[in-house]
């Protein structure tokens, strides 16, 4: 099945030119910085057909006459062509907004071609647009968003009361030509797990490369705080739900969230090509927290911590032990770990950033290299 981006063509491929946004002239006419550079190493490098998907609002009225729209555009197209960026469809509705036209984006009168199954893979195809209709027409293909956000107040309302509910959609959101690339070719690493057993049900939705947003509930507040940490300072998006036997003790809670994280991780990492595969960090305020991190295949720990309370919230201390071990175990990686200080609260909470920023580290990627860091060749 063909992957595809639908590609708006005013504020992405070309700068959209208030104050009527309607490019019909020469003088109007300007290429979206790097644009060509990076659609260019898009079109020869990526296995993505390119379809082009534009509302040119009113074409062929008195206001915005067909001939001066064309000689704008086969210009573009022609510039294209020449780079060897080629779209296989271009297709463009000429409605106005308000005759709510089913081959107006965000409908997909259009394109009802693409939703043969056999043939195209919308789940895994984006829209690149920067506006949030453009969104709003990845949401309706069942497909990502790339939002090239450019003029936040453009829409004004309009995004502020969308984009929550469309926040799911977005897969990343850059005015960066270089940044659309790296994404493109690097890939998600994105995954939800569950693990469900007779003590615990666990869900976890993860993405590796997002920004720091969380979402856990445990019930154990110190150990939502904790799990916060790695989402926070490794700045990856992280949901955990976690519906435990607290009715008998914390282990099981803590120890299976710990094997479920772990095996989210493997997971999303199971193609491990340009990824740095090692990481280290340390401290937080009077605590020294030393973690190391080597995503390397194999499991093993080392824990160099001792707590003098039972417990820091409602979590026995003994617990932060099976946590990173069963996240060892599960996502197969060598992890060592050393912590010193006078407060427990800031020494667990320095061991968790310090988990997060290692693993940061070890999972950041180039996206000009596809080299596997191991001498044997696998991982």
């Amino acid at each position: 099945m063909k992957r595809i981006l639908f590609i708006d063509r005013d504020g992405t491929l070309i700068n959209e030119a208030p104050p009527t946004y309607q490019i019909d002239s020469f003088d109007k006419l300007e290429f979206y910085p790097n644009m060509f550079q990076y659609m260019i190493r898009i079109a020869k490098e990526l296995d993505y057909e390119l379809v082009m998907v534009t509302n040119q609002d009113g074409l062929g009225t008195v206001s915005f006459p067909e001939e001066t729209f064309w000689t704008v555009h086969n210009f573009v197209m022609k510039s294209l062509e020449n780079e060897g960026i080629h779209f296989s469809n271009v297709l463009i509705d000429k409605s106005l907004p308000a005759d709510n036209a089913p081959t107006r984006k965000p409908a997909v009168g259009m394109l009802t071609e693409y939703f043969d199954t056999a043939k195209y893979d919308l789940a895994n195809s984006f829209v690149i647009g920067d506006r949030i209709t453009d969104v709003q027409l990845a949401k309706n293909l069942g497909s990502r968003a790339i939002w090239m956000n450019s003029d936040p107040d453009l829409c004004g309302a309009e995004i502020k009361d969308s984009i929550a509910a469309l926040q799911s959609v977005i897969a990343l959101e850059s005015i960066s030509w270089e940044e659309i690339y790296t994404f493109l070719k690097l890939g998600l690493r994105q995954v939800i797990h569950e693990r469900n057993t007779n003590e615990t049900k666990i869900r976890v939705e993860l993405n590796i490369d997002g920004s720091g947003k969380a979402n856990i509930h445990t019930g154990l507040g110190f150990f939502d705080h904790m799990l916060d940490q790695i989402a926070r300072h490794g700045k990856m998006d992280l949901t955990i739900e976690t519906k435990g036997d607290l009715h008998i003790d914390e282990h099981h809670t803590i120890e299976d969230t710990g094997i479920a994280l772990g095996e989210a991780f493997a997971k999303a990492l199971a193609d491990k090509r340009g990824m740095e595969r090692y990481g280290f960090a340390l401290p937080m305020d009077e605590a020294e927290a030393k973690v190391l991190i080597d995503f390397g295949g194999r499991n093993w720990f080392v824990w160099n911590a001792e707590f003098k309370r039972e417990k820091i919230g409602e979590m026995p201390t003994e617990m932060f032990f099976h946590f990173f071990k069963s996240f060892s175990d599960a996502a197969k990686c060598n992890l060592n770990i050393e912590c010193k200080g006078d407060n427990e609260h800031h020494k667990i909470e320095a061991i968790f950033k310090a988990f997060a920023k290692a693993i940061r580290m070890a999972v950041k990627r180039d996206p000009l290299s596809n080299y596997l860091p191991s001498t044997k060749g696998v991982l």
